[in-house]
């Protein structure tokens, strides 16, 4: 029985090395026909064409051609450790960008509930208008509860840029008393086996959530393409725009596509943080930081870095 049970553990793994090797080399074809067959996915004036995008967005073929991507872009960096260092750099610089615009959402954020509040306390105005020839006028319960969106660009949209600052709360046990090497070594776990996955499922959850408030009949992440290509012959979009109260937000369907940013740019800067912490366990310790852009508040301000 022992010896039936070694085996069908063998067999299952050798099995799924099969599979995983199988997925591998198919990802080239699927890169490569979905590349030269544009109009297959990307013509959304054809309802079969929307349902193969949203089969393929959330699939095991997508999946398979972006950790493909992935590993051909590890061994290219391997040998050659200045084109590492350059998607480093261009990806720290991607999150760095993309921060620090959409930060500025948080000073919107505080500028509209000042206007609010004086137009409820002050003026007595159940609505108000915002624009140039043609206005957004919406009630005051609109813009009062649009905060939340304001927020969730902060949340979503800056969460690789924090990242790249040191800005994130840590829980330290052990880290702070290994050596350099270890650290890196820690990293380099914690962001292929926590991030990427982490990331990968939210995408997951987040991809289909977001079309089930899209569009009709709602897809599901257990159907087949030949399934949704069924569905597709009733297709028709219903975008979501059911607010919380009678005349309050009703462009929730954002939140359902910034859960979808967000998931992709942490897999992506899960890549960047793997790309430098192996890099910084190879080159040692002089290598730390190297080349990372922080924010600093300017000279004499130095005290009070990392403070926050």
């Amino acid at each position: 029985m022992q010896d039936d049970t070694g085996i069908s553990f063998f067999g299952a793994l050798f099995n799924g090395l099969i599979w995983l090797v199988q997925n591998i080399a198919g990802a080239f074809y699927n890169f490569g026909y979905a590349v030269t067959h544009p109009q297959l996915w990307l013509d959304w004036s054809d309802k079969t064409s929307i349902m193969r995008f949203v089969y393929y967005g959330g699939s095991v073929e997508f999946f398979f051609v972006v950790f493909t991507l992935f590993l051909i872009l590890t061994a290219i960096g391997i040998y050659k450790r200045e084109f590492m260092w350059g998607m480093v750099r261009g990806l720290e610089g991607f999150a760095n960008g993309i921060g620090r615009f959409f930060a500025w959402a948080g000073l919107i954020m505080v500028i509209q509930q000042i206007i609010i509040v004086f137009m409820q306390r002050i003026f007595a105005r159940p609505d108000m208008s915002f624009g140039l020839g043609i206005a957004l006028e919406k009630d005051i319960s609109w813009f009062a509860e649009e905060l939340k969106l304001y927020n969730a660009l902060v949340v979503c949209m800056c969460v690789t840029y924090t990242f790249v600052q040191g800005g994130h709360v840590r829980v330290d046990l052990i880290y702070s008393g290994i050596s350099f090497r270890a650290k890196r070594v820690v990293d380099m776990v914690g962001s292929i086996i926590f991030m990427m996955p982490a990331a990968v499922l939210t995408w997951m959850y987040g991809w289909f959530f977001l079309w089930r408030h899209l569009i009709v009949p709602k897809p599901s992440a257990s159907d087949q393409l030949d399934r949704l290509i069924m569905k597709a012959r009733a297709l028709r979009w219903n975008v979501e725009t059911i607010g919380f109260s009678p005349n309050g937000f009703n462009g929730y369907f954002l939140f359902k596509i910034l859960l979808v940013t967000f998931a992709g740019i942490v897999f992506i800067h899960a890549a960047a943080f793997f790309y430098r912490s192996l890099l910084e366990f190879i080159e040692g310790q002089g290598s730390e930081n190297k080349y990372l852009d922080k924010d600093t508040l300017g000279e004499g301000e130095e005290a009070y870095e990392g403070a926050h």
